[in-house]
Order: structure tokens, then C-alpha cells, then sequence
């Protein structure tokens, strides 16, 4: 039998309880994605019948998307949207000039010549000179267009919206009024048209445990240490696996409430899994779940090579799901391309739609190449069915995207909907024809998540581990209360659920940091003071105290792709999740000088990024050394290295180590010329498609075609000032910046 390549693609669509224990919102990301982000999805999907796809919905959104749709959730941000403008207060009017733009200026803000404005006199001017020039009409226009940008592009042919975009200012209260009506319409149809596009057959929903909890940690925090042996863990060790089926069997009624059926698949959180939790979700009644691929390499000892262009070597373990036995009955499992979903989900809002979309469906006609040649059955067309899963978050990718992804989708699935060898399909309808036959033995399930196999972002950090100490002692004290069932005290297990919840983990500590922090601390520890008040028990001091100190961090890893726009300007945005090194202010004569104040570096799919940040007044290549040399170290890595090719060169390291590549950067005449080493340690000019712009700072952007080096290898780089070719200072002191290759 001749097969397509059959493709599911997974979109998981996810918001934390933001209602605290007083019922209030404090946040608005709940009702601000769910105008922007989730119907719209599916709407675009409906206009191509042919493709199938998979979304997850997860519970502690739906409930507190029927709670605005009910007009019962009300949040800071719209309870300002909706006030007349004569009653904002000081604290309010400073609120507003702080928070009104929270959203991607390039893709939300920028194409709204009013709310650009604005933006631009907060950004230039400062926020002081807002809040003492900026008058009543000012506040207003701000907070009606802070709604309206969240707005998908989809809904703009609707005549009440393209009448406010086209009215740009003059808003009044009762515009305001009736763009937060349209929200709840808007947010109204989502649920409805999940369910109308399943019962069509077009789509399948899933669900996840009830407030997104990480099931394995449930079970036991002590499985942190499979993927990292030497975690540090929390003192208290937290052990409620009767924990997990009450999130399961909550999720489930939920989903069968506004669903007419019951679940099939699960999208446990974060992709966490462990041989502990299997037998709870069959027991349970769903018959498939999925994870990455790295819990699949974990599991069958195998790391996923790729070739230069990324796509995966061994094709035939990866794109085929497997069953997992339990004493409840088989489940099935299938892993994402944890690549394919990242370039979505990172690197192809950079791109232009079209090209981005053409991207991606030639990566799957790879694969689909890729597997014809090694089937022993030979042949031009694939002999077997094989499913290549890509799943992903579908809210927050497409604020990267121009007009929020709606280009590229139309593209992509234009595309898929006359492709002879591609099908896009769910998930339970590939299991219903094609049965899992490749089995995985469940006690060897690897345990971990969908970031880097293992749990360190909820886990092992000291504020992680605070977090978790917090949690373990409350949930001790609802152990002590027998008569304290969900069904007689329905608050203080309410309460639990929602802090067991893997977002406020996510948070603490290093790796993830927005200026919402703060916030997310308080949620949690608000939950847990819910419990304790719900079983009038006292109200332990640690919770009145910050899990941890909430202020800028100096030095920090990167913390996720970045696409920053090459324009010398170092657009906060563009830059909020890089790595950064403080250079000035610190040791060293570099430090001393302060010319370069910071460097900041970061990847995606397609570049590696530099910036550096020079000192108040200093003229880039005056007031420092006018050439800036960038030399890539490969560890480990058998090729042609020479030493850096300057004069007066001290004799230490790094600056003794032999290198492959060499970029030099002229800050005076904005030229780039770029070098490899060969044979006895000579340089070679090669081409080279780097970018780089001096502006407020320097940006430079370093194609990954022109290191040509594989996917998942690591790099090592070092900045080297020079005038003349002769040496002058380097940075990082006694270090390097490193660098892994997506």
C-alpha cells in the first residue's frame, strides 16, 4: 500500500489561574489571548477542509474563559480600559503608562500610527514626561488601543472593528465599553467552534490535567534527579501521587461537559513524563499522550543526529508512535520534531510568510525523501505509515508574526492542501488506521519534559526549591484534615490544585524572568494562603515573604530565541530573553575603560546575534578601538584552526587558543570581512552574509550557513578590540561566550 507522509500537527493552548483567592484577575493575558489567538486558529484551519489538525485546551483556560464570557472576570486591565478617564488616579495614570504596552511593538503596536505614537513619546521621552504631559484623550486613546491590537487580524473586516482602526483617536468610554463587548463575543465562539470542527471530523481537542500540573513531580519531586543526578532538591520531598487522578479526572469531566465526549488524548504538561503517571492516564480512559523527542532518545538510549540541514538522521525511530503497556490497559505515545516545532514557534516569524511557509514543507519532503531511501522495499513512494508530529505552544509564537501568523498560515496550509505526498492528520485518526506496533516497555519510559528531556526549569533551583517547600507543607496540612474532602471543602482543594500548577515554577529562579514576576510569585502564594484560610489553620510567615527577590540580574544565559531587527537601535523587545554579560563596572582593563558597557548574545533557527552596549557618550570606534575581531573556538571538533592574527597578541587564555573562524567588524567604515583558517595556520577570505548596524549600540547578526556547523553543537567565542591589527583589550575576561547551535 502506497502512503503520504502523514503529518499531525498539535497546538497546545494554555493559560494559568490568574484569579486570585479575593476573585479577582490579576492578570489579563486569558482574555487578551483569547481574542487574539485561539479562535482564530481554527477558523483559518476551517477554510481548508481537507487538513486535520490537533489542539489541546487546557482546563484552567476554559474555565476562565467562560468566566469572561459570563462578564464575572474582571482584571486590572480591564477595569482601567473601562473607567472614565477624569477617574484615574496618580497610581492609576502610572499603571497605565507602564503596562498599556505590554504587547511586541513591531508586529501589535507599530502598525497603529496612534498607538505608535504614544509608544514612541513613552520610549523617547520617558515615562515621567508622559505622566505630566499626557492629557485625558491621551489615557483614553491608550487604553482603547491596548484592547484593540490584541484584536486578530482575522476580525478586522468585522464593521465595528475597522471602524475603530480607521478612527485611530478621539475615543471615548463608551467605545471602550463596546470594544470590551466584542472581546466577550469574540471570546464566546471559541468553544463552540472547537466542538463544531471535532464533530465535523476536521479537528480533535485534547485536553491536559486540570490546572497543569507536572504529573511526574506530583508523583515524586525525587524524579528530577533520573535526567540530572546531581539536582539539589527540595529539602521537604513531595510524594502525592493521589494527586494525579483527581487533575485527570477533573480535566476529564470538564472536556466531556463541553465536549458531548470523552478525551482521547492527553497532552500531559509540558510533555512531562515518568513510568509513574502511565498507569493513572489509562486508568483514567485516554489512549494516547505525547512527549518530545528527547524523552524518546532518553528512553531508547539514542541520540537524534541531524544533518546540516536539520533534519533528523534516523527518521524511522522518530516519526512512528509506539505502545506503552499498563496494568489498565495500552496507551499510545508519539513524539514531536522538537526542531520542526521550534522553527515555528522561534525562528520562522523572523522570515518572510511565504518563504517561511515553503521552509517547512521542504524540511518534510526531506524527511519524506529520507525514509523512501532507506525502506528495503525500495521504490519512489512510501511503502509504510509514518507520522511526523509537531507540537507546540499556539498562543505566544504568533505575536512574532506579521499580522499574528495569519500570512504564513495561509500559505502553509494553501500549500498542504495540494500536496500529493503530504496529509496533515489528528492524531486519533493515524492510531485508528495505523495502531501503535513498536513497543516501549513502561518501566523504561525516560522521566522528564519537553525542555531538554529533563524538569530543571520547575526544579533544583534554590527559589524552585523554596517553591516547592511552600507546597509540600501546605499539602501536608490538607492531609491532616481528613474530614476535608473536595466534596466538603471544595475551597481548600481548589486552592492545592491551583498551586500545583507548573507555571509559577516556570518562573522562579533563573532561566525565565518577564516584568511580571513579581505577580506570579504573589498567585502562588496567595493559593496557598487560600488553603491554609479554607481549613482555618494559621497562616504561615514564609507566605507574608517574596519565594525570592525580584530585581534585575546582572549576568544571565540566554533564556530563549531571539530575532532581533539589525538596526544599531537595541530594541528592549528584540533583546529580552538574550544571554548578557556586564562588562562595565566590573574588573579587568576593559572594566576600566567602561567603553563597552554590556554584551548581550542569543540564537534562532537562522543566526547567531551580537550585541554590544558602549558606555554614556562613547563614539564606537573614537572612543574605543575602532576594530572589533570576533573568533569562533570549536571544543572537540578535528579542522584547520589558526591563531588570532593581530600584533602584540598576549600570551594567555583564550587569546592563545587556535580558532576556525575570524569576523572583523570596522566601526569606522561599517565593513565586515571574514576569514577561515586552513592549512599551517593561515587565513582565508570566505563570503559572508553577517549583518551589523551602529547605532545607540552594535547588532550584528552571523548566518549559521556561514559557520557551517551541524544543529546541537556547541560553540565557543571570543571579542578581540584591536587598532591597526594590533591587540588592545578582549571580553569576556578570562572567559568565552558560549554559544549552542539550535
Amino acid at each position: 500500500m502506497v502512503h503520504p507522509l502523514y503529518v499531525a500537527f498539535i497546538w497546545h493552548q494554555h493559560q494559568p489561574l490568574y484569579r486570585s483567592r479575593d476573585n479577582q484577575y490579576r492578570l489579563p493575558w486569558v482574555r487578551l489571548h483569547g481574542t487574539k489567538d485561539y479562535l482564530d486558529l481554527v477558523l483559518l484551519l476551517e477554510r481548508y477542509p481537507k487538513l486535520h489538525q490537533t489542539v489541546n485546551l487546557v482546563p484552567s483556560l476554559i474555565l476562565q474563559l467562560e468566566e469572561y464570557v459570563a462578564g464575572t472576570a474582571l482584571d486590572p486591565y480591564l477595569k482601567l480600559s473601562i473607567t472614565p478617564t477624569e477617574q484615574l488616579s496618580r497610581e492609576d495614570r502610572e499603571f497605565i503608562v507602564e503596562h498599556f504596552f505590554d504587547a511586541n511593538h513591531r508586529s501589535a503596536i507599530d502598525p497603529h500610527p496612534r498607538y505608535s505614537e504614544l509608544y514612541q513619546q513613552r520610549q523617547e521621552k520617558g515615562r515621567g514626561w508622559c505622566l505630566e504631559n499626557w492629557q485625558l484623550p491621551d489615557y483614553s486613546d491608550l487604553l482603547a488601543w491596548h484592547n484593540l491590537a490584541w484584536i486578530d487580524p482575522l476580525f478586522w473586516d468585522d464593521p465595528e472593528i475597522a471602524g475603530w482602526l480607521k478612527q485611530q483617536k478621539g475615543f471615548t468610554l463608551s467605545d471602550r465599553q463596546a470594544i470590551y463587548t466584542k472581546q466577550r463575543e469574540i471570546i464566546s465562539r471559541i468553544i463552540p467552534q472547537h466542538r463544531k470542527m471535532q464533530e465535523a471530523g476536521q479537528l480533535e481537542v485534547t485536553t491536559t490535567p486540570y490546572t497543569h500540573p507536572i504529573l511526574p513531580l506530583l508523583a515524586d519531586t525525587n524524579a528530577g534527579r533520573v535526567a540530572v543526578p546531581d539536582m539539589n532538591l527540595p529539602q521537604q520531598r513531595f510524594q502525592w501521587a493521589e494527586d494525579i487522578p483527581r487533575h485527570l479526572d477533573k480535566a476529564w469531566y470538564i472536556y466531556k461537559d463541553r465536549f458531548g465526549v470523552v478525551p482521547r488524548g492527553l497532552w500531559p504538561s509540558e510533555q512531562s513524563v515518568s513510568p509513574a503517571i502511565l498507569p493513572y492516564v489509562a486508568q483514567q480512559g485516554f489512549k494516547w499522550l505525547c512527549s518530545d523527542e528527547a524523552i524518546l532518545g532518553w528512553t531508547l538510549k539514542h541520540f537524534f543526529h541531524r544533518d546540516g540541514a536539520g533534519n533528523v538522521l534516523e527518521p524511522e525511530m522518530l516519526y512512528r508512535p509506539y505502545r506503552l503497556e499498563t496494568e489498565f490497559g495500552d496507551l499510545a505515545i508519539v513524539f514531536r520534531d522538537h526542531r520542526l516545532s521550534d522553527l515555528i514557534g522561534f525562528s520562522y516569524g523572523a522570515m518572510e510568510p511565504k518563504r517561511a511557509a515553503a521552509d517547512l514543507v521542504g524540511h518534510l519532503e526531506a524527511i519524506a525523501r529520507s525514509l523512501k531511501h532507506r525502506q528495503s522495499e525500495g521504490g519512489t513512494a512510501l511503502a509504510h505509515p509514518w507520522l511526523v508530529t509537531i507540537a507546540l505552544d499556539g498562543e505566544n509564537c504568533w505575536e512574532h508574526y506579521p499580522q499574528d501568523g495569519k500570512p504564513f498560515l495561509e500559505n502553509l496550509y494553501q500549500t498542504f492542501s495540494h500536496h500529493p505526498e503530504i496529509q496533515l492528520v489528528t492524531v486519533a485518526e493515524f492510531l485508528d488506521r495505523f495502531p501503535a506496533t513498536a513497543t516501549l516497555p513502561a518501566q523504561e519510559l525516560h522521566s522528564g519534559s519537553w525542555v531538554d528531556g529533563n524538569f530543571r526549569t520547575w526544579i533544583g533551583d534554590p527559589a524552585k526549591n523554596r517553591a516547592w517547600d511552600l507546597l509540600t507543607a501546605a499539602r501536608q496540612v490538607l492531609a491532616n484534615h481528613p474530614e476535608a474532602t473536595p466534596e466538603t471543602n471544595p475551597t481548600a482543594w481548589e486552592a492545592l490544585y491551583a498551586a500545583e500548577g507548573s507555571d509559577w515554577f516556570w518562573w522562579f529562579g533563573e532561566g525565565h524572568t518577564s516584568n511580571q514576576d513579581a505577580m506570579f510569585d504573589e498567585l502562588f502564594r496567595e493559593h496557598l494562603v487560600a488553603l491554609y484560610q479554607a481549613l482555618n489553620e494559621p497562616i504561615p510567615e514564609e507566605l507574608d515573604r517574596y519565594v525570592e527577590i525580584h530585581e534585575a540580574r546582572g549576568d544571565r544565559p540566554p533564556a530563549g530565541f531571539i530575532h532581533p531587527l539589525i538596526d544599531g537601535r537595541g530594541d528592549e523587545q528584540d533583546w529580552d530573553l538574550a544571554g548578557r554579560m556586564e562588562i562595565g563596572g566590573a574588573r579587568g582593563t576593559m572594566h576600566r575603560s567602561s567603553a563597552i558597557q554590556r554584551l548581550w548574545y542569543g540564537v534562532d533557527h537562522l543566526n547567531f546575534y551580537l550585541r554590544l552596549d558602549f558606555g554614556s557618550g562613547i563614539k564606537p570606534g573614537i572612543d574605543c578601538p575602532p576594530e572589533l575581531n570576533l573568533l569562533w573556538f570549536y571544543p572537540d571538533r578535528t579542522m584547520h584552526n589558526s591563531p588570532v592574527p593581530l600584533l602584540d597578541l598576549p600570551d594567555l587564555a583564550p587569546l592563545n587558543y587556535l580558532f576556525h573562524h575570524h569576523l572583523e567588524l570596522n566601526l569606522l567604515t561599517n565593513s565586515i570581512q571574514f576569514q577561515e583558517a586552513g592549512e599551517h595556520h593561515q587565513w582565508h577570505p570566505r563570503f559572508t552574509r553577517a549583518q551589523m548596524a551602529v547605532d545607540r549600540c552594535l547588532e550584528l547578526s552571523i548566518p549559521w550557513a556561514d559557520l557551517q556547523v551541524e544543529p546541537d553543537y556547541p560553540l565557543r567565542a571570543v571579542l578581540v578590540l584591536s587598532d591597526r591589527d594590533r591587540f588592545q583589550d578582549y571580553l569576556p575576561e578570562n572567559a568565552l561566550i558560549p554559544v549552542a547551535v539550535p
